[in-house]
């Protein structure tokens, strides 16, 4: 079975990614001039997203859609546990947003050119004043009910554990008065664990919203405080579904 899946992994689905990146990105640098951002992703960025699920066999359930506001701009916090977050959330979220994500994924062929054109923000964490400009642009794209999306542990977790949080998705939520919306993912460990290529087809994958949470105040405290309250939101889930790490 290992074999079997082995053998799928790159003789079948990364060849079906490599295709449907390069078909479904040059369709969104054609739409991107004509069509408003949160359109083309719609066309272009969604479908490709759930064609990548699709290939893997990963169906996708999602709990607490009642919790959405129609029109509400957030700052949208998740947890982050494999490369296949992007796609679960990218698919299945059902919310207009831009991601807030490391500058190197500039430099990955079609997809970094198609985040840029789609307005998904790009921060340098190890130079602060960059950062600091990036995130004042983000602030930018929120606007009709558009929303900005953060992993605040900053990069993925090793062992399916949850790390500890940064300020900056609070910070900003803070300043423009926007509601934290903590999300939980779950399964996308088991699908494609950090650190390895070994793909695990046929996975469920689950998102779950929480109540959004307003923020009060301004003080470092209420920010630590509102950081705190999404983290143990986040949290609630994956204590009942951790898994256990690999050796």
């Amino acid at each position: 079975m290992r074999l079997f899946f082995f053998l799928y992994s790159w003789l079948v689905f990364v060849p079906l990614v490599a295709v449907t990146t390069l078909l479904l990105g040059a369709v969104c640098l054609l739409l991107v001039p004509f069509l408003p951002a949160d359109q083309v992703s719609r066309l272009t960025a969604v479908p490709w997203a759930r064609l990548c699920l699709l290939y893997s066999g990963v169906r996708v359930n999602v709990h607490g859609r009642e919790h959405l506001e129609p029109g509400q701009s957030y700052v949208i916090v998740a947890n982050h546990l494999s490369q296949f977050d992007i796609f679960v959330l990218y698919g299945y979220l059902g919310v207009d947003f831009r991601w807030v994500m490391k500058h190197e994924l500039r430099q990955m062929p079609v997809i970094g050119i198609c985040c840029e054109k789609l307005g998904h923000i790009f921060i340098n964490r190890s130079d602060t004043q960059a950062a600091i400009a990036s995130l004042n642009q983000a602030r930018t794209r929120l606007a009709n009910g558009a929303s900005v999306l953060f992993f605040p542990e900053g990069t993925r977790s090793r062992n399916g554990q949850l790390k500890p949080f940064k300020k900056g998705a609070f910070k900003m939520a803070q300043d423009l008065k926007l509601p934290v919306l903590p999300v939980t993912l779950t399964g996308t460990f088991e699908i494609l664990p950090p650190g390895t290529a070994r793909l695990r087809p046929g996975q469920h994958a689950q998102i779950t919203l929480h109540p959004a949470i307003a923020p009060v105040g301004s003080s470092e405290a209420e920010l630590v405080q509102l950081m705190h309250q999404s983290q143990a939101a986040i949290a609630a889930p994956l204590s009942e579904a951790c898994p256990q790490p690999s050796l």
